[in-house]
């Protein structure tokens, strides 16, 4: 019941703890009319500033003016019914309500030049310095674009006063102006401050991170850019009161070409397109709307689902008639009421910039919004212009089979031309290059490549059988015994799969004795048939003077398939005996067999004239001695292979050879020269134009060289990448495991903001393929990171779910993992306030360390325990602090004798050390002394490992001593042996800080 001015003074105070929105909003209009009923108007007047406050962070600005007024009139009439912070704020407010008159078009521009007049009598009146009041005309100069020069002098030579905007918001219209006037450089280094968090506000950064995405990107500071949109954007979205940041980060989508990103942002925010009540910024946010619906109706997606106004469904192409009209008309406005082309000079600039980047930028997030699969969804391969696809269909046929025969990548581009112009009704086939069912071979040997690739063997298999009974019927039996081979070679790779889409198990044996079947019709058919020899049929001859290479080629690829197979089964058969523990005797035969085969493939692609055959069999050969340990003897067969290809100038063979010897290379602990090969790699693929070379991976594996070279922009670059690129291959599981990794070096980096941003994209709707313990990791990290950003609530609800989902894991699984999750539970609940909530899950950890003991997780969630009933749980008091401590002594005197993995030491240390703060706290200062010296007492033990926490212990204990007791001369005396100590062991930073106490106690 609100019948009392106390119940009215409570309710606001617990609204105001309430995020900004219409719920918080409505409750303060009731509470106002609540207010009203009351004799004397001191609540009501609090009740007002609140309403005010409400209105000006949900974009109300409509309606602010109008509060001001009363709150004007009881100032005027009943100053004595204002505190003084009130009092204070009465003059803060007049600033709000002139950037609320320019917010509305149809306030004329002289009574906002009058309210200005007013707010420099009031502040005279008051002897309040002006300086706030030359800033309200630097904003209306700048909105009309008249005297901005001269405005702009006046304010910034003025020194700041209590009622100036705090320094973030004054650096952002620092900034702002810079950036008018076009230079971006000065407008960054203005910004600085405020970007690097070292000025804050309940609006900053996340307002001038909005701002600065453009000028970052010109600037071609893209790593930051990424970074202030995935942090900036998580502080404005759906937020009514920041629809223009809003605006600001749909077209920072269009210009990084992130299409996808900001469809989902429309999505996240279609509210906003009918909020109304600051008409200013809402044009800000029709505008960046705009421009990044251009963007996609530029692009061709004029028919894309789109996020509008609810009530209907939308395309682009209709949303962007319906915002250009809107924000047309409401520029107009502006301009009419301030006589000036200021606002539409603004807008247009904004809408007539082209795309900042050529290529996408990756964010490393994922689009959550339907129908983005092929807008934005990954960046394509930067590439040179690429050779023209013959028009002429002979010419056409011709050029693939010379690329094949080469190996050139190019050839997947032309047989997929040839494919489709055989698929058109128009395109008659005329015989040119041979009979029709010969292109139906090759061209089922091309889907059967395409298939490999995408790890669906046994369909590859099928095809090439298809091809192999064309080849067959066509009478060229090179070709047929090639094809058989590799389709029999493709069933060797557990990578194949069945119908049902389950992995089968390779019939190694039935496998060997076909192939040794196939090398002894080879020899046969060699003997009918020679290279040299004339052509079989019509479909041979269509090769023409090439025929002899195609033999070879063929040939070749049967030992290629030998060999391939030969590894799987000696792969096979060295992961068995790991998993079994087992001897090594029965591997003999199968490395025989397969080091035979290497040779063979390595002989005769020599002896033939095609050294750089024998690539991938060194290939092979280096897998398994990596795989045995033996990394020197690898990189040397991948050098000889790279040097074959190189000597046979065949640079579009390079790129798997390059990135196997990088991934020997990270193994080896030698980043920097991975790094150049793996960048060589995607040059190469690049240059060559290789559709099929596995970018995904391939940025993963920079990824990492980076982590190992301390790079952590670099590896949040490549991780980036490497999740577009698993989005573009639509692998799902291997793109969120690249965003988990991602997350990982943000969170390590310090960048947590970051890491949450990444997480919060990636852990929705997570595929099934994902390994679970993994995703927990994923969900532990968002965890902490949410705390570390102290969003404690929604961080509790995470690692609450996480809690649960560890305890469905078998036992064996589950470990100390529930301990440790359940524990950090406890202590963010605790940290957010939600006592009933933190005690029961403080009894699942204690629960679950009974069954999976983890002493330090446990005695940590206790102190933080202890800790946090101080400051925030009051009716507790100091009992159920030390009751705490008490059991996190218990739990430490319960440990088995003998060695453990972990600390005591310091455990011990930290029990007696938060204890002494206990008794400090609660003025018990004859108890605390004894526990700071036993804190003192136990780093001892830990040797150079405990000499940072002991002068912690020593800095505390000279705190009782001197100010607690009065024993000032002994506090001195500890201080000083202790700092010392720390210059000889050198902790210089622990020695300053002792050393500012002990200056700081010889001055009393």
């Amino acid at each position: 019941m609100l019948d009392t001015p106390e119940a009215v003074v409570e309710a606001l105070r617990e609204n105001d703890e309430r995020p900004h929105g219409l719920a918080r909003t409505v409750t303060a209009e009731e509470l106002v009319e609540t207010a009203e009923a009351f004799e004397k108007p001191d609540v009501l007047v609090t009740a007002l500033l609140e309403l005010m406050t409400a209105y000006e962070f949900t974009g109300e600005h409509r309606k602010s003016p109008v509060v001001f007024a009363r709150i004007l009139k009881l100032w005027d009439t009943t100053p004595e019914s204002f505190s003084p912070y009130e009092a204070h704020h009465v003059f803060w407010r007049f600033k709000w309500v002139t950037t609320a008159l320019l917010q509305v078009p149809e306030i004329p521009l002289a009574s906002i030049d009058g309210w200005i007049d007013q707010m420099r009598s009031r502040y005279e009146a008051a002897d309040h310095a002006v300086q706030p009041v030359a800033a309200m005309r630097y904003h209306l100069a700048h909105h009309t674009g008249t005297g901005v020069a001269d405005a702009y002098d006046l304010w910034a030579t003025r020194s700041r006063t209590d009622l100036s905007d705090c320094e973030a918001c004054e650096t952002r219209h620092h900034a702002w102006h810079r950036l008018a006037e076009g230079d971006d450089t000065a407008a960054l280094a203005v910004w600085q401050q405020v970007l690097d968090r070292e000025q804050g506000c309940s609006e900053e950064p996340q307002m001038s991170q909005a701002r600065a995405l453009l000028p970052l990107l010109r600037a071609g500071r893209t790593d930051e850019a990424r970074s202030h949109h995935l942090t900036g954007y998580r502080k404005v979205r759906g937020a009514t009161g920041m629809q223009a940041e809003v605006g600001y980060h749909l077209e920072f989508c269009a210009h990084s070409r992130n299409e996808g990103r900001g469809l989902e942002i429309l999505a996240e925010n279609r509210p906003l397109f009918e909020a109304k009540g600051a008409p200013l910024d809402h044009l800000h946010f029709l505008t960046g709307t705009e421009a990044f619906l251009a963007r996609l109706v530029d692009a061709g997606h004029d028919d894309t689902a789109v996020a509008g106004p609810p009530g209907r469904a939308w395309t682009a192409a209709e949303l962007l008639t319906h915002v250009r009209a809107e924000a047309e008309t409401l520029a107009a406005a502006f301009d009419t009421r301030n006589g000036t082309t200021a606002v539409g000079d603004r807008r247009r600039s904004r809408l007539a910039l082209a795309p900042l980047l050529d290529e996408p930028l990756p964010l490393g997030l994922r689009a959550t919004v339907a129908h983005t699969a092929s807008v934005g969804a990954a960046p394509a391969t930067p590439a040179p212009a690429r050779a023209a696809i013959p028009d002429d269909f002979a010419t056409l046929v011709g050029e693939a089979r010379r690329l094949a025969r080469d190996g050139h990548p190019f050839d997947d581009r032309l047989w997929t031309r040839v494919a489709e112009r055989l698929a058109d009704a128009t395109e008659p086939y005329d015989g040119t290059r041979g009979p029709e069912d010969l292109l139906a071979a090759e061209l089922a040997e091309h889907r059967a490549q395409q298939l490999w690739f995408k790890d669906r063997h046994t369909e590859g298999a099928a095809e090439l059988d298809t091809a192999v009974a064309y080849f067959t019927r066509l009478n060229m039996p090179w070709h047929a015994l090639a094809a058989k081979a590799r389709s029999r070679a493709l069933t060797a790779t557990p990578g194949s799969r069945d119908d049902d889409g389950e992995r089968t198990a390779p019939d190694h044996a039935s496998i060997r004795t076909e192939l040794d079947a196939m090398l002894r019709e080879a020899d046969e058919l060699l003997t009918a048939t020679p290279f040299d020899s004339e052509p079989l049929g019509e479909a041979e001859a269509a090769f023409g003077t090439d025929l002899r290479a195609e033999r070879i080629l063929s040939h070749l690829s049967l030992h290629h398939s030998v060999a391939f197979a030969a590894h799987q089964e000696l792969h096979a058969a060295l992961s068995s005996m790991e998993e079994d523990q087992e001897g090594t005797g029965d591997l003999d035969p199968l490395t025989e067999r397969f080091e035979r085969s290497v040779d063979t493939l390595c002989s005769e692609a020599a002896r033939l004239g095609y050294p750089h055959q024998a690539a991938n069999a060194r290939q092979f050969r280096a897998d398994l001695l990596a795989r045995r340990g033996a990394l020197a003897d690898a990189e040397q067969e991948l050098r000889a292979a790279l040097q074959e290809i190189a000597s046979a100038d065949r640079p579009w063979r390079r790129p798997r050879l390059s990135i196997h010897l990088a991934q020997l290379l990270l193994a080896q602990d030698r980043p920097q020269e991975a790094t150049d090969l793996l960048h060589s790699a995607i040059a190469d693929a690049v240059a060559h134009d290789d559709p099929t070379l596995p970018l995904g991976p391939t940025y993963l594996l920079l990824g990492h060289a980076a982590t190992h070279l301390d790079d952590a922009n670099g590896a949040v670059r490549h991780l980036s990448e490497a999740a577009a690129r698993f989005d573009q291959a639509e692998d799902a599981g291997s793109a969120i495991e690249a965003r988990l990794q991602l997350a990982d070096v943000l969170a390590r980096s310090g960048r947590q903001a970051d890491a949450v941003a990444v997480l919060e994209n990636a852990l929705v709707d997570a595929p099934p393929t994902v390994d679970g313990r993994m995703l927990a990791q994923g969900r532990l990290t968002l965890g902490r990171g949410l705390r570390d950003l102290e969003e404690y609530v929604p961080a509790a609800e995470e690692l609450l779910r996480l809690a649960d989902t560890v305890a469905g894991w078998p036992e064996e699984d589950r470990g100390g993992v529930l301990t440790l999750v359940a524990a950090e539970a406890a202590t963010t609940l605790a940290l957010a306030e939600r006592w009933e909530a933190a005690d029961t899950a403080y009894e699942r950890a204690l629960a679950a360390h009974a069954e999976a003991p983890n002493p330090p997780l446990i005695t940590m969630m206790m102190r933080e325990f202890a800790r946090l009933t101080l400051q925030t749980r009051d009716s507790a008091g100091t009992g159920t602090a030390l009751e705490h401590l008490a059991r996190a002594d218990a739990v430490l005197a319960a440990l088995p004798s003998g060695e453990k993995d972990f600390a005591v030491w310091y455990e011990r240390g930290e029990n007696h050390y938060r204890r002494a703060r206990v008794f400090a706290e609660a003025g018990r200062f004859d108890e605390a002394l004894p526990e700071a010296e036993a804190a003192i007492a136990a780093h001892d033990d830990g040797g150079e490992r405990g000499e940072l926490p002991r002068a912690e212990a020593v800095r505390i204990a000279a705190l009782i001593e001197g100010n607690g007791l009065d024993r000032v001369t002994e506090a001195i005396a500890r201080l000083t042996e202790a700092s010392a100590r720390c210059h000889q062991t050198g902790n210089p930073e622990a020695a300053a800080v002792l050393d500012a106490l002990h200056q700081d106690l010889r001055t009393r």
